[in-house]
């Protein structure tokens, strides 16, 4: 009889620390949130990386030798971290539209110029860019050391003078601003 409860003691033992040993457990899993480097800039006439076209109208000899402004224009960057900006126009000369022959060529260096009128990346506007300042093929600082964020906005505004050597026809030319992470 001791013998049997005994073994009924041990069994029930065995059982009470079966359930115990069940009734917690503890699994793991590893989560990673990977990040990159996030660098955004738009125009915010459109919400897209492609502005608004801006059409200058020349009708008076005035506007031909003193030269027209565009309205403002303003753009707005976010990065993950610092950045600058640069300002080109994608040839070095207008592209004409017009029944002249031969094709006048017009340059855009010594015509069209820019100037950025607001600034709120936390960085600073390039040299010479705080007043109208010529615009070239060649990429040219325009807002150095920029804040890491947000609605980092900045306003330009341009500015073409002509002149009176060229014949009437539409000249274009496409500028393109470039952020760029350090």
């Amino acid at each position: 009889m001791i013998k049997r409860v005994l073994t009924i003691l041990s069994l029930l033992c065995v059982l009470c620390n079966y359930a115990k040993a069940q009734s917690s457990t503890t699994e793991t899993q590893v989560v990673d949130v990977n990040l990159v480097n996030v660098i955004v800039l738009t125009f915010n006439s459109t919400g897209t990386s492609t502005g608004s076209a801006v059409s200058l109208g020349f009708t008076t000899i005035n506007d031909f030798t003193t030269g027209k402004e565009s309205t403002v224009q303003q753009l707005t960057a976010a990065s993950t971290k610092p950045f600058n900006i640069t300002v080109k126009t994608n040839a070095a000369n207008f592209t004409y539209t017009g029944s002249y022959t031969p094709v006048p060529v017009m340059p855009v260096n010594t015509k069209l110029k820019l100037r950025v009128t607001a600034n709120a990346t936390g960085g600073s506007i390039a040299s010479p860019f705080s007043a109208y300042s010529t615009l070239t093929s060649n990429n040219q600082n325009l807002i150095n050391a920029a804040t890491t964020g947000n609605n980092k906005t900045f306003s330009i505004q341009y500015q073409a003078i002509p002149g009176l050597s060229y014949p009437a026809g539409t000249y274009t030319t496409q500028v393109v601003y470039t952020a760029t992470q350090y």
